[in-house]
């Protein structure tokens, strides 16, 4: 009884401790790695985290260019009701949706960045061409009025100009 105790799964000459090693070390190198199917799982949602996380920066950069560009406009405008008011003169804010540009009074033209298209709605006697024309600021700070357009992929901003008080207001992604 005494060597039946000392031999594992009735192999002679063995003892229990140097099978409970082997045996666990069977056991630790059967569960230590990873499969190639676990890695290429991992590997696909690592890649599928990559393109989410670069379609969220792209859409930040266009977010980010639209909202700087309606930013610079409206202040472009208030400048030009500004500057009607300080000269006591008429001033024009110019906008040229074909060439994507836009030019506050006295000051220098800009034109928007790739990917971003204006639109201009004023009155009539203000266009001055099938796709330009200008929002007239007069002395005592009223307007023509009108609405800017900014658009770029999905998101729309407008700048609305008062034809009556010449106020300038900015509605973000409509």
């Amino acid at each position: 009884m005494t060597r039946s105790s000392h031999q594992v799964s009735g192999l002679p000459g063995f003892k229990s401790d140097r099978a409970t090693l082997r045996l666990s070390a069977c056991r630790r190198s059967r569960q230590g790695g990873f499969s190639l199917l676990e890695l290429m799982v991992v590997m696909v949602l690592v890649m599928l985290l990559f393109a989410v996380v670069g379609v969220s920066v792209s859409r930040s950069v266009a977010g980010a260019e639209i909202r700087n560009a309606a930013r610079d406009i409206t202040a472009g405008i208030r400048h030009t009701r500004g500057q009607a008011i300080v000269t006591r003169q008429q001033q024009v804010f110019h906008v040229d949706a074909r060439n994507r540009t836009w030019k506050a009074s006295e000051r220098d033209t800009m034109e928007l960045p790739d990917g971003l298209e204006i639109l201009l709605e004023t009155a009539r006697s203000e266009l001055t061409g099938e796709d330009a024309g200008g929002i007239r600021f007069y002395p005592d700070g009223a307007s023509t009025g009108g609405r800017i357009t900014l658009r770029a992929q999905e998101r729309e901003w407008e700048i609305n100009v008062s034809w009556l008080t010449g106020e300038v207001s900015l509605d973000r992604d409509i």
